[in-house]
């Protein structure tokens, strides 16, 4: 069965970027002139993502109204000539068929998934944290769909990171044998190890927030207990998962940027803000000239 839906959970508080974020969503920190959960949702419709579900809670207004229509500024926007903008304005609203689901206590990762599951149905699904910004050739869910198709099983994006960085992330203990359809990215999970000391990790891959899920990891979230501050985990959910079902681990191409950190944020604005055509070049001289002694 295809991928066609994705679940983006958004309802969390973003304590990080506090004070922005007393009013303001975190998924609507602009990237450029782009909101951040804008990027991860293109990145789902340009892997062929038909309807996007998003899970906020009573905060997050702004989310909802970003991407419905603005009949106001459109007219404004047209009586003014500004076409260009009218478009990418517009373009915003048409980008996929877009459900919400409200998460009213943050009760973990496992709970917002499990909160879509009447939305998602009995079909496979994809999970994209849009604090997690990859820049790639390939959109990056649709490398972990591509697998997925592969496999028919669930997958999870990883990265390599330095060894001193494993308690930072959840690990996966992968399978020495030869990958799957001789692909050096895939690696059959054989355990997961939640933000392991260096010394404890079974090995630097770690996972980032893009997961494609079977349908029966909604059967094991109902059935995972609540852990550290009464939250559901979703990696313990795929834990349970992997008793049944088996789970693989994808190492995607592309550059991740953690957009849920202060440091992260601005180091995906330069990236971004340098590729985009229009500014890049103006852009990069202005970096040139910084004085960083």
């Amino acid at each position: 069965m295809r991928v066609r839906k994705a679940v983006f959970p958004a309802a969390g508080w973003g304590t990080r970027f506090l004070p922005a974020t007393k009013a303001l969503p975190k998924e609507m920190l602009p990237l450029v002139d782009k909101p951040v959960i804008q990027y991860a949702v293109e990145e789902a419709v340009a892997a062929g993502i038909e309807q996007v579900i998003i899970v906020t809670s009573s905060q997050k207004r702004a989310i909802e109204d970003h991407f419905d229509l603005s009949f106001e500024l459109e007219h404004l926007l047209e009586a003014k000539g500004d076409i260009e903008m009218l478009r990418r304005v517009r373009h915003i609203s048409d980008l996929a068929q877009i459900s919400y689901v409200r998460q009213k206590e943050q009760l973990g990762l496992g709970h917002a998934v499990l909160m879509a599951r009447d939305i998602v149905g009995h079909e496979p699904f994809a999970v994209i944290l849009s604090d997690d910004v990859v820049v790639s050739e390939r959109p990056c869910i649709g490398q972990l769909i591509a697998a997925y198709e592969q496999t028919h099983a669930s997958v999870v994006a990883v990265m390599e990171v330095p060894p001193e960085e494993t308690s930072r992330y959840g690990v996966i203990n992968p399978d020495p044998a030869d990958p799957p359809g001789g692909d050096p990215r895939l690696h059959k999970v054989r355990g997961l190890v939640e933000k392991p000391k260096p010394e404890e990790a079974p090995s630097n891959l770690a996972i980032i927030g893009r997961y494609v899920l079977t349908p029966k990891i909604f059967e094991k979230l109902e059935q995972t207990p609540r852990g550290a501050g009464g939250e559901i985990q979703l990696t313990d959910g795929i834990e349970a998962l992997m008793i049944e079902q088996n789970v693989y681990g994808y190492a995607f191409e592309g550059v991740r940027y953690d957009a849920g950190t202060t440091m992260g944020w601005l180091k995906a604005s330069v990236e971004l803000a340098l590729e985009r055509p229009e500014i890049g070049t103006e852009f990069r001289q202005f970096l040139g000239q910084l004085d960083l002694n």
